[in-house]
């Protein structure tokens, strides 16, 4: 099953996806939101032509394991999904996604600039990474 999963932000949204048999996550793109139509337009034509069965969306925390006010904007991301597409949508915590992907990519020796340029998509990987190591029985449907 190819899944494709997603770190939402309020100014960028990071994509990655998954082999077909659902085993690998792979960095695949960063979407800019600079407005709701074009963000939307291009999201759908990647979901298009990605052709995943499932969505993964990671849902931010507290350390404390508290909402907080990205957790409640994710979930609304989540219920506008949910108007676009017929796709089952995952929820998993994405605590410290970011600073993982941040962490890996200074460690393979990349400069500033250009971390800052394809993080989001790396935390994708790390969040899909963590929902495909997880039995299915304890996969959490949106």
């Amino acid at each position: 099953m190819k899944y494709l999963a997603i770190d939402y932000g309020t100014k960028r949204v990071g994509i990655a996806v998954s082999d077909v048999d659902g085993h690998f996550a792979f960095p695949r793109c960063t979407l800019k939101r600079e407005t709701k139509a074009a963000f939307w337009a291009e999201f759908l034509a990647l979901l298009e032509k990605e052709q995943p069965q499932a969505l993964v969306l990671g849902l931010p925390f507290h350390v404390d394991g508290a909402e907080c006010m990205t957790t409640r904007q994710v979930r609304n991301f989540a219920e506008s999904l949910k108007r676009r597409t017929d796709l089952p949508i995952y929820w998993i915590n994405e605590a410290l996604s970011s600073n993982s992907a941040e962490q890996r990519l200074y460690e393979q020796g990349l400069g500033y600039a250009r971390v800052k340029e394809i993080v989001d998509q790396h935390a994708a990987a790390v969040i899909l990474e963590a929902f495909l190591d997880q039995p299915e029985e304890k996969r959490e449907r949106a």
